[in-house]
């Protein structure tokens, strides 16, 4: 990785409250594997998935016949890294169905993204495929402080996004009671979380930011509300986002992780005892971090390009899929699986600011360390000349009116902690857009 990816944060050292923790009966065996029985496990599974995806994508037998490489020859997880590289270009050559291993009646669900960027990247589920996902998501939110009985207000988007199915069928799976209220609507979500009580929300953490404003603003204090746990992903976001969203909703803020191409929500979850960063669920999900630029395997603790294999997906398996997210892999502590340190970024994400990598979750940080200003922010490029240039738009806080020195602080302190000059604007409070599911960081103005 480049410099700036070497001289990151170290890891926070995970700090155990062994009080929060489940019950040990009530995790699955493989939470309670070793490491070597783990490994047994994930080196089986990979040859039978080489196999499958071979036999069943005509994608990956091209793949695999022009790198000289037969199924037969991966008999153990070091072989993975000689085996050919999967990208989102690749789901989108093969639209729509092109990447499935089995016969399309054989798909009991398909979802797909937005395909705002060109064509939609489309996923498919036998129905073992959906049992799978809903138990691993039920192991999520379990690892996240979430109990069977618990009321849980679902606020991920349904329909084609995976985020709000995958999150009600891992609640279901788990015993809860789901409210499936979905994205948006915000005045109604406040509305049922008083009248409902829920114990647990589930949503992106920048529509947590949306929830909490409009409850101050219908003169509610979030942190009397009855929800104690927010399980939060689909978006890179920070620790200063935690301190931010427990104190201000007085609730305890778990980062699940996932993705569409991969299952969905529920690949790894924070365990609420340690909150160390997403524990993986190696037993179905393989990952490697990869040198970003050069595809070259980084040892665990180094910062690169998550990537991941299936291990048991029957429709769509995936080989060595590029999430395009940058983390770092680390040893497990709650449980025996590896974990993944905090997003900090993603390859398609990052702003290259004359010459210098810049990323929408360090201006978050900056932003959240700033009195008087909330977390609303937003970052517009645009170009003088031949320089581009960036100007930060983030709101005040009601009420507060020195926003010339805010501004002055915030632009003092990018240029110290990431090294470019910027712009910023510190603006009305409410004034800029808020998010109903994944929140648009980055308008790009230069063309």
């Amino acid at each position: 990785m480049s410099t700036d990816a070497q001289s990151a944060p170290a890891a926070r050292t995970p700090v155990v409250d062994p009080t929060l923790a489940p019950d040990p009966a009530t995790l699955d065996a493989a939470e309670r594997m070793s490491r070597d029985e783990l490994t047994a496990l994930q080196t089986e599974r990979l040859a039978q998935t080489v196999r499958h995806a071979y036999t069943g994508v005509a994608h990956y037998r091209a793949a695999f016949d022009d790198a000289g490489i037969d199924p037969s020859d991966v008999t153990e997880l070091a072989d993975l890294a000689g085996l050919p590289m999967t990208s989102k270009e690749d789901l989108r050559q093969n639209y729509p169905f092109g990447m499935f291993a089995v016969p399309r009646e054989q798909v009991s669900r398909i979802h797909a993204s937005s395909g705002t960027t060109g064509r939609p990247t489309v996923v498919g589920y036998t129905r073992q495929d959906l049992e799978m996902w809903a138990a691993v998501g039920a192991r999520s939110l379990r690892a996240a402080g979430v109990r069977p009985a618990d009321l849980v207000h679902n606020a991920y988007g349904y329909g084609l996004f995976t985020g709000g199915l995958g999150a009600h069928a891992a609640a279901e799976t788990l015993g809860c009671t789901v409210i499936p209220i979905s994205g948006g609507m915000t005045a109604r979500q406040v509305q049922l979380i008083g009248d409902f009580r829920p114990d647990v929300i589930l949503c992106t953490p920048t529509y947590m930011l949306t929830i909490i404003d409009a409850m101050r603003d219908a003169g509610l204090d979030p942190r009397e509300s009855s929800m104690r746990i927010g399980v939060f992903g689909a978006e890179p976001w920070t620790e200063a986002m935690r301190q931010e969203l427990e104190t201000s909703a007085g609730i305890h803020a778990l980062d699940i992780y996932g993705l569409s191409e991969v299952i969905g929500p529920g690949v790894g979850c924070e365990c609420i005892e340690t909150k160390d960063g997403p524990t993986i669920w190696e037993d179905h999900f393989y990952p490697e971090i990869l040198d970003p630029i050069t595809g070259v395997p980084l040892p665990d603790g180094e910062l690169g390009e998550l990537v991941f294999t299936s291990l048991t997906k029957q429709a769509m398996p995936v080989i060595r899929y590029r999430t395009k997210d940058l983390t770092r892999l680390l040893p497990g502590v709650a449980r025996p699986m590896r974990r993944i340190d905090r997003i900090s970024g993603r390859t398609d994400d990052m702003i290259i600011l004359r010459g210098v990598n810049v990323f929408p979750t360090q201006i978050e940080e900056i932003v959240l360390a700033q009195p008087g200003l909330s977390p609303h922010f937003q970052l517009e490029l645009s170009r003088s000349g031949r320089m581009d240039e960036m100007t930060v738009k983030v709101e005040a806080e009601a009420g507060h009116t020195d926003r010339d020195s805010a501004a002055r602080a915030v632009a003092h302190e990018i240029k110290e902690r990431i090294g470019v000059t910027a712009a910023v604007q510190v603006v009305d409070h409410a004034s800029l857009e808020r998010s109903a599911g994944k929140l648009r960081r980055i308008y790009d103005l230069r063309s």
